[in-house]
């Protein structure tokens, strides 16, 4: 009787122990159970660039390596850098993850390099109020545009790059050469009858609810992707590619490169000062970072140096401001063709250059006063300093003496005698601060020299 007893106490103490487990753990599983229904996104948002790019490679492989359900890309983009383009493009087709490309919200497009990524996606989805396309190669970088055997060139493998990418998604591939040749663009419900993309859709939680359950290709096999239940949580960028993201943008490019300018110019005027140098050479390398993304003119930036030299040489060269027009006017030419694209969202607003040309001049030219006005200024200390100081004749001055000069005693010598007490000038400072010195007056009657 007793032994039963003891077993039902202990079963009745084993299942108290679960249950407090239970209770215990439940705070921490629950969480893990929602981790477990979410799945990474992230946005594009603007042109591509290198750091978009990496950014997205980086958030893939993560993707890859947390074992993710899918992998969402929202954008909304006018195009961006080949080279960018296609690092995005290899990341998508050898993610293990299914990738979802969303171009949303409503307004948003997908142009150019944005086209040929949606249509590299696994699954390719459009808000209403979208269009995609218009992706015919532009030249990027130093150097400005292409000749016609070149842009033939480019166009072609453009051209076979979509195709192919459009074939291994079962897309239309004739579109994709169009989009390419022609620079079509398309309107979401028009590309969706044209087998463009696989669906329209107004949200994000419609778009996962005609995504569930619907098939894809990994290494030949058919696999089913399982949304039901599934959150996707947007991943943001670091606070450092945030600040190489904003400088490719063309404009804040630009203003790099003004201030680089800027820096580089007041450190050479005004050797020293360290700063400004500093900063502008900080400048000159972001600005150069982001010319990797824009179709930059090289004989703009070569004209916006030569605006630097012009300056600096005006404050060398009596000119007559000759050379402050010319850097003027190499300024703003090197403003207007630093940028080579057709593109809209590649271009320096005009009002920007005014701005910046004005302001840019009116600084140095200020520099430039202000150094003018200390180079004419009387030197006061050193040497220099005491030449044109008045003083007086202690003892008589030939070819040695002694005089009485800014409060102080000094060996002298002139090239006519000098009287004791007489009112002498410095002519110059000689070798062991020997003073050179000449009569000014007569001395007056009755007046004495100063003693020893």
């Amino acid at each position: 009787m007793n032994s039963m007893m003891l077993n039902l106490l202990c079963k009745a103490a084993a299942r108290l122990v679960v249950v407090a487990l239970c209770a215990l753990l439940l705070p921490w599983l629950a969480p893990m159970a929602a981790v477990a229904d979410e799945f990474p996104a992230v946005r594009i948002s603007g042109a591509i660039n290198p750091v978009v790019a990496d950014f997205i490679a980086d958030q893939l492989a993560k993707a890859d390596a947390d074992r993710a359900t899918a992998f969402l890309i929202e954008i909304d983009t006018p195009g961006g850098l080949d080279s960018a383009m296609r690092k995005i493009i290899q990341a998508i087709l050898a993610a293990r993850a299914p990738v979802i490309v969303y171009v949303a919200p409503a307004g948003a497009r997908a142009a150019s390099a944005g086209a040929l990524i949606t249509l590299a996606a696994d699954f390719a989805a459009m808000a209403p109020g979208t269009n995609i396309g218009a992706a015919t190669p532009v030249s990027i970088g130093l150097g400005g545009g292409m000749d016609e055997t070149m842009k033939h060139k480019v166009v072609n493998d453009a051209v076979a790059y979509a195709r192919s990418l459009a074939e291994q998604r079962g897309r239309n591939a004739d579109w994709a050469e169009r989009i390419v040749r022609d620079g079509a663009s398309t309107a979401a419900g028009e590309a969706l009858a044209l087998k463009v993309i696989d669906l329209v859709a107004d949200s994000r939680a419609e778009l996962l609810k005609q995504l569930d359950g619907r098939r894809y290709l990994r290494d030949g096999k058919e696999l089913r992707l399982d949304l039901k239940g599934a959150e996707p949580v947007v991943r943001e960028m670091g606070w450092a590619r945030r600040i190489l993201n904003a400088v490719s943008d063309p404009t804040v490019a630009y203003l790099l490169m003004i201030l680089g300018v800027l820096g580089i110019y007041f450190e050479i005027s005004q050797p020293g000062v360290i700063l400004p140098g500093v900063v502008g050479a900080f400048a000159l390398l972001l600005a150069l970072f982001a010319f990797q993304a824009l179709p930059v003119n090289f004989v703009g930036v070569l004209l916006m140096l030569l605006a630097l030299v012009l300056f600096i040489l005006e404050i060398k060269v009596v000119s007559y401001g000759m050379l402050s027009v010319a850097a003027v006017a190499a300024l703003t030419l090197g403003s207007l063709m630093l940028i080579d694209s057709p593109e809209p969202f590649m271009q320096i607003s005009r009002a920007v250059i005014f701005a910046a040309v004005v302001s840019t001049t009116a600084f140095i030219l200020f520099c430039l006063w202000f150094v003018s006005r200390a180079q004419r200024r009387r030197v006061v200390s050193g040497r220099e300093g005491m030449v044109g100081e008045h003083g007086q004749a202690v003892t008589a001055v030939h070819a040695s003496g002694k005089v009485f000069v800014h409060g102080e005693y000094w060996e002298a010598c002139a090239d006519e005698p000098i009287a004791a007490g007489a009112d002498i000038e410095v002519v110059e400072v000689g070798e062991q601060m020997r003073l050179q010195v000449r009569a000014l007056a007569p001395p007056a009657a009755g007046t004495a020299g100063p003693k020893e």
